[in-house]
């Protein structure tokens, strides 16, 4: 098969699981009582529990406003956006604090981190910029700047909670902060050009967290977690962990904000955080990507240390096909077509449509299957699908 034909069949199985994908969530994850959607759905689709989370409403609203923005607006599709953000604006949000985790009415407990207001600010801004719903601007806004604050420290923890750890104690950084608020800074600048100001001056910020403190070239890593000025503390666990799923998210955000920029410089390092990563926690046993490693190889304390799961390889996916796109390099179009070959044969399930999340190292699902999860939804898959179908087709089309 020549160069292009392979391509046109790495795009067309992509278009018909994102199809099999958006049917499944449709089908089946839809709330049509109480709004929303249930993601702890089994194989076939029927819900195991009826608890829903806050972050996965607001993915679920972001996906499906993305797919509005990219394909043309279906009326299923916004309707399937709006009903998530209906019920996170009538049961998730305390208005005292930041939104809680909820039931299907009643709030369940309340989180310290502030990712479902990430989640709940890409998802108002996606709507708003299909629809022209100045009220979901504002409410991108806001909570795009609570954020800011709360991670900056220019405002008190509203939880009154307080953090996980004794500050006196132990006190460090957290890669998902900044990593996650530079995707966040991409979707509201796309959307929002009037503040490109700011939004540039915060990506700016966020890249230099991630490079300043917590990619270790000497360690040959990029680190979880970190001390309050990057220090490496190898004498804890977490403070050695390296998640490569993470870490391969984080080098495509980098990469798609050099891009924006012309920054060569950021692009480069970005794809050496790829390598790192997918070098380091490639089984070459068993095939797929192992979930924690640990950066001196000692034993990593997360007992699902050496599962495969479904997002770090959507990630994956993302990243080398957006370095081989970039630098025409073929050493990434490989790992493209060998993290997709592993993904048909033990992630995909054409009969009953979208992806196992949980496998064990071997490759076979955990028992019994399930399609979705407290943490598992229609985000990260259809996500990877869309955007490896829009990168196909630039390839395809000599870009």
């Amino acid at each position: 098969m020549d160069h292009k034909a392979r391509l046109q069949s790495h795009q067309k199985w992509i278009q018909e699981e994102l199809e099999r994908s958006i049917r499944f969530w449709m089908k089946n994850g839809m709330d049509p009582v109480h709004g929303g959607v249930y993601t702890c759905l089994d194989r076939e689709g029927k819900v195991f529990s009826t608890d829903k989370s806050v972050w996965m409403q607001g993915r679920c609203a972001w996906i499906f406003a993305y797919l509005c923005h990219v394909y043309g607006v279906k009326e299923e599709w916004l309707a399937a956006s709006k009903s998530c953000l209906d019920f996170m604006e009538r049961y998730c949000i305390n208005h005292a604090v930041s939104p809680p985790r909820a039931g299907s009415q009643k709030p369940l407990r309340q989180r310290r981190y502030c990712f479902s207001e990430g989640f709940y600010a890409i998802a108002n801004a996606e709507y708003y910029g299909v629809t022209g719903d100045k009220a979901c601007l504002e409410r991108a806004r806001a909570a795009y700047d609570l954020i800011w604050n709360l991670n900056q420290g220019l405002v008190a923890d509203p939880t009154g909670m307080g953090p996980k750890t004794i500050p006196e104690t132990r006190s460090g950084r957290a890669l998902a902060n900044p990593m996650i608020y530079l995707n966040t800074t991409s979707v509201l600048r796309r959307v929002d050009p009037e503040q490109d100001a700011l939004y540039s001056e915060r990506a700016a910020q966020c890249v230099d967290e991630i490079f300043r403190y917590h990619y270790k070239p000497e360690l040959g890593c990029t680190l979880e977690s970190v001390g309050p000025n990057g220090e490496f503390r190898g004498d804890v666990t977490e403070g050695r962990v390296v998640n490569p799923g993470h870490d391969i998210e984080c080098s495509w955000f980098l990469m798609e904000d050099a891009n924006r920029k012309g920054d060569k410089k950021q692009h480069e390092v970005a794809v050496k955080i790829f390598d790192q990563a997918i070098e380091a926690g490639w089984d070459y046993e068993y095939g797929g990507l192992l979930y924690f490693i640990d950066c001196l190889g000692r034993p990593p304390e997360a007992y699902e240390h050496d599962m495969k799961l479904w997002w770090p390889h959507d990630e994956i996916l993302i990243a080398s096909l957006m370095i081989y796109r970039d630098t025409g390099d073929e050493k990434y179009l490989t790992w493209f077509e060998r993290t997709l070959d592993y993904c048909k044969e033990h992630f995909s399930d054409p009969e009953y449509g979208d992806w196992y999340g949980y496998l064990r190292r071997d490759g076979k699902p955990t028992m019994p299957a399930c399609k979705g999860s407290t943490f598992k939804g229609p985000f990260h898959l259809p996500r990877m699908l869309v955007m490896c179908d829009q990168m196909l087709g630039q390839l395809l089309a000599g870009q």
